[in-house]
C-alpha cells in the first residue's frame, strides 16, 4: 500500500495538507476572491475611478463575477490540484469539486478546501489505472466531489464559523488580551509555510479580530523586511514587505531567534489597534499583512477612506513596526542572539 500512495503521489503527511495545499488554497484565493474584492473596491471607493462610470460599474461587475463562490471555489479547487501535482484530467476535474464545495449551503472556502483535497487525493489514486482513463478519473473525482460537500463540507464549514465567532467575541470581549494573542498566531502563521489568508476567510476573522490579525501580519513582512535591510537591500525589503515574510523561513530553522522582533512588534502593537485606535478589517484582509497592500485596501474598505484611517494605518502597519523590530534586533545583534547574516535571504 506505501509503495501504490508513493507511486500515485499520494502523501498522508501533515506537509502535504497543512502546509502545501493550504498556501496553493491561499494562491487560488487570491487570484479570485481576494483580487475580486480588490477590483470591485477600486470601482466604488476610488474617487477618480468613481467619477468615470463605465468604468467603475465595469470593475464593479468584474469583482462581483470574481467572488462568485462558484468562481473562487474552482480556483481553490485547480490550485491545490497544481500543488499537490495531481495529473491534469485529475486537476480539471478539482475545478468541479471546489466550487461546488463552496457553493453547496455556504461551503465557502472552508467547503471547497476540504471537496477539493479529498477529491483530488482519490482522483489521482484511479488515474491511469483503466484502460478508459479520460472517463474513469475525471468521473470519480467529480463524484467525490460532490459527495464530500454534500455529506461533510458544509459541517467543517460551520464549525470554522462558530470558531471565528468566537474568536471575534473574544476579541470584542478582552481586546487587550485577545488582540495579543490574535496578532502573534496570526503573524506566525503567515511568516511559516501555512497560509494566514486562507485561516482567516475560512474563520471570517472580521472587526477588531481582523484588525489585530492584520497588525500581527504586517509587523511579520515589514519587521523582517526593516530588521534586514542590511544584508537584503532594497530587493529583499520590497520582497518582503510587500511580498511575503515566509522567505525567511530557512533562516529561522537555523536560528529561530529572528522571530523574536516582528513577533515581540506585532504584540505590543495590537493594543494600540484594537484598544485605542480601534482598527478593524474584513476576512480578506486579516491574514495578508501588507502583501501586495491587500492588508491596507482591505481596511479601507471596512473603516473608510479619510486621514485619520490613513495615518493609523501607515503608523501600525508600516512606521511603528519597522522601528520597532529594527530596534529589538539592534539589541539582539548586541547581545549576539542575531548574527550579521542570520536574516540574508537566498538568490
Amino acid at each position: 500500500m506505501k509503495a501504490f500512495l508513493e507511486r500515485k503521489g499520494v502523501q498522508l503527511s501533515f506537509q502535504a495538507y497543512a502546509i502545501t495545499a493550504l498556501s496553493y488554497m491561499a494562491l487560488g484565493l487570491f487570484a479570485s476572491l481576494i483580487t475580486g474584492v480588490i477590483i470591485k473596491t477600486i470601482g466604488q471607493e476610488i474617487p477618480f475611478i468613481n467619477s468615470i462610470t463605465w468604468l467603475s460599474e465595469a470593475l464593479i461587475n468584474m469583482g462581483d463575477f470574481a467572488i462568485q463562490p462558484a468562481i473562487y471555489g474552482g480556483a481553490v479547487g485547480v490550485a491545490i490540484a497544481y500543488g499537490l501535482k495531481a495529473p491534469p484530467l485529475v486537476m480539471f476535474s478539482a475545478l468541479f469539486a471546489g466550487a461546488y464545495g463552496a457553493q453547496f449551503e455556504g461551503g465557502g472556502p472552508a467547503g471547497a478546501f476540504v471537496a477539493s483535497l479529498i477529491a483530488i487525493e482519490i482522483g489521482k489514486l484511479v488515474s491511469g489505472e483503466t484502460k478508459i482513463d479520460i472517463i474513469v478519473t475525471p468521473m470519480v473525482t467529480i463524484f467525490t466531489g460532490f459527495l464530500i460537500a454534500s455529506f461533510i463540507s458544509p459541517s467543517i464549514a460551520q464549525f470554522l464559523t462558530s470558531f471565528g465567532e468566537v474568536i471575534n467575541w473574544a476579541t470584542d470581549l478582552r481586546p487587550f488580551i485577545m488582540g495579543i494573542l490574535v496578532a502573534a498566531l496570526m503573524g506566525l502563521a503567515l511568516t511559516a509555510p501555512i497560509s494566514s489568508a486562507a485561516i482567516a476567510i475560512m474563520l471570517e476573522l472580521e472587526g477588531i479580530a481582523a484588525g489585530a490579525a492584520t497588525v500581527g501580519c504586517a509587523a511579520q513582512m515589514i519587521g523582517f523586511a526593516a530588521s534586514s535591510y542590511r544584508e537584503n537591500g532594497v530587493s529583499g525589503l520590497f520582497s518582503q514587505g510587500l511580498g511575503t515574510s515566509m522567505l525567511q523561513i530557512a533562516n529561522i530553522m537555523k536560528n529561530p531567534m529572528i522571530l523574536i522582533p516582528p513577533t515581540l512588534t506585532g504584540m505590543i502593537l495590537a493594543p494600540v489597534a484594537t484598544v485605542w485606535l480601534q482598527m478593524e478589517n474584513n476576512a480578506y484582509g486579516a491574514g495578508m499583512g501588507t502583501s501586495g497592500l491587500v492588508g491596507p485596501i482591505m481596511t479601507f474598505n471596512t473603516m473608510g477612506f479619510s486621514i485619520e484611517i490613513v495615518w493609523a494605518v501607515l503608523l501600525l502597519y508600516i512606521i511603528a513596526p519597522a522601528v520597532l523590530s529594527l530596534l529589538v534586533s539592534e539589541w539582539m545583534r548586541k547581545k549576539n542572539l542575531i548574527q550579521y547574516g542570520d536574516m540574508k535571504l537566498q538568490a
